[in-house]
């Protein structure tokens, strides 16, 4: 039997090591640009022509190499960071020169100008991993590389190379990655001659994400600052009322490496349980900061995927992390005394001391309300401010830095999610019996929801069981407020809960919280006594996220002194 086994030829495993880095021009791109940064370049030019299927060429201001280290640079397994096994683990840099660089000069036709500042600078040509030339150049400090022909001499691979329109917008995303990740340098991209991006260099991290995204996109961001543990995060994460169920844009990075995770970025879209429809997709610009040692950047040919030593612990982080910058909202809707404390590292928003936890029986004290909604004759205490009740639907009232506007039903209902959320969590609400039961005839698939969340309405406050066929019989009923309508409630909850409405919650408790919250609430159109309101404002400022109900929409509206003013033509 003849031998199976053999040795590839060098040109063989050059291109099929070429397969792992090489996909498409922008993995060229992406590999060149990340060579620049390592190599500590302010500035970095790309230039491609038929969506770099023609034509792709990096040039920087970097260090540049010498002509020994350009031409080892050329060979396989050529490296400047790293000597020995050891020191794959918490590699920091990109790849400074080397191992991309024979992989693509295997298959194009590859040109290396470079210039150390020292001596003269370097001319290498590269055919199909071929070196066929090496000689003096003139240039400025730094590196320029070309690509001619990419996949030349692999037509199969070529073949499956996509539009150019596509291949453009591959790499127009890689480069607007990098900068991204470096808004210390400036980069510049040229596609068949026209500009499709610049950015200066020393921008802050805003300034680069209102460049790249665009300045509508970044306007609906709120900044993100939180440390905790062995993890730092910080970034910009779109505001609960700007975000959609399309048109999302992520983006991760580690230790200024940008990266895809899919759970981060749930765990991310967990930050916001209860401050958006279940359907809305946020947008997310997230960066990482960990000990090297703790994250592996080497699990992926690309270098798109880490690995974490504590995967648990950056998931739980980066969650906190988002739930504490959309807590910070509060600081756009100030209320005097009761604006929210700076977020400490990891142990939360607001000082507790300073938390008024809600009541898990009734929203307002009945001992001081009567049935009708007549006030007791002394105010709530902690809030003396005039407040105004509009339509029957908002209070207003004067803050430090405008008129505040608060939206009833949603600031109710905020506030009945997260009591309900304790109810559930712990021995449930307080019921009351009532003299005379309800009795209610249900579709088969209300009669399941009923008996799935028996539990959970039992919790909440409602005593119900069966009484043959389609009929239940309701014993205990909660009482949110005073102007509760038991019955409509209960049916518009059994009724919403079979059909899914809120079906998007990956928490079945927090699902089930969400729909009660909505209907229980109180209504627009719902009268509201001077110490109801301040009763009702005062636990929504108590609440993790006042500024948003458990759809994503606003309960409270800030209308500035200075646009009054402008409106009225002080200004």
């Amino acid at each position: 039997m003849g031998r199976r086994i053999a040795i590839l030829p060098d040109a063989v495993a050059d291109q099929i090591a070429a397969g792992e880095v090489v996909e498409r021009p922008a993995s060229v791109v992406k590999e060149l640009v990340e060579n620049s940064l390592d190599a500590g370049a302010l500035h970095v030019r790309v230039q491609l022509e038929n969506g770099g299927k023609v034509l792709i060429e990096v040039s920087d201001d970097g260090t540049g190499m010498g002509r020994e280290d350009a031409v080892l640079a050329l060979d396989r397994h050529a490296t400047s960071k790293v000597r020995s096994a050891a020191d794959l683990v918490g590699v920091a840099t990109f790849g400074f020169r080397g191992e991309a660089l024979p992989a693509i000069a295997s298959v194009s036709r590859l040109t290396l100008t470079t210039y150390d500042g020292q001596g003269e600078g370097s001319d290498l040509s590269v055919t199909g991993g071929r070196l066929e030339r090496v000689a003096p150049a003139a240039r400025q400090r730094g590196t320029s590389v070309v690509i001619r022909g990419l996949f030349f001499n692999t037509p199969a691979r070529r073949k499956f190379l996509r539009s150019a329109a596509s291949e453009t917008r591959a790499a127009h995303e890689a480069v607007a990655t990098l900068a991204l990740a470096h808004p210390e340098t400036g980069f510049e991209l040229h596609v068949d001659g026209t500009c499709r991006l610049a950015v200066p260099a020393a921008q802050d991290a805003a300034e680069r994400l209102a460049a790249v995204w665009g300045r509508d996109l970044a306007g609906t961001l709120v900044l993100v600052q939180y440390a905790a543990g062995a993890f730092q995060v910080s970034g910009f994460v779109q505001r609960p009322g700007d975000a959609q169920p399309t048109g999302r844009r992520t983006q991760l990075f580690v230790n200024g490496r940008p990266f895809k995770d899919p759970f981060l970025i749930r765990a991310a879209e967990a930050g916001y349980r209860a401050a958006i429809h279940p359907g809305d997709r946020p947008s997310v610009y997230l960066r990482i900061g960990v000990a090297p040692e703790d994250v592996d950047v080497n699990v992926h040919p690309a270098k798109l995927e880490v690995r974490f030593r504590d995967r648990i612990g950056v998931e739980r982080v980066v969650e906190e992390a988002v739930r504490a910058a959309l807590g910070a909202l509060m600081a756009a809707a100030s209320v005097g005394e009761w604006r929210p404390l700076p977020a400490t590292g990891g142990t939360g928003l607001w000082d507790e001391s300073a938390r008024r936890l809600v009541d898990p029986g009734q929203l307002f004290d009945s001992a001081n309300i009567t049935l009708s909604g007549q006030e007791a004759a002394e105010p709530a205490a902690g809030f003396q401010v005039p407040l105004v009740q509009v339509f029957d639907s908002y209070i207003m009232y004067e803050g430090p830095e405008g008129v505040i506007i608060v939206d009833q039903h949603s600031a109710h209902e905020r506030v009945l999610y997260e009591a309900v959320m304790m109810q559930l969590n712990s021995v449930g609400a307080p019921a009351q019996r009532l003299l005379l039961p309800l009795t209610l005839e249900l579709t088969d698939e209300e009669l399941d929801a009923v008996e799935s969340h028996g539990e959970e309405l039992r919790r909440v406050g409602f005593e119900a069981e069966a009484f043959g066929g389609r009929t239940i019989v309701v014993h205990a009923v909660p009482t949110p407020h005073p102007r509760f309508d038991a019955a409509a409630c209960f049916r518009e909850m059994v009724a919403d809960l079979a059909r899914g409405r809120f079906g998007g919650w990956a928490n079945r408790l927090e699902r089930f919280a969400a729909t009660y919250a909505c209907r229980a609430a109180v209504k627009a159109g719902d009268r509201l006594g001077e110490r109801e309101m301040r009763e009702l404002l005062l636990r929504l400022f108590a609440t993790d996220l006042p500024p948003h109900d458990v759809h994503g929409r606003a309960t409270i509206v800030q209308l500035p002194r200075e646009e009054l003013e402008r409106r009225f033509g002080r200004r």
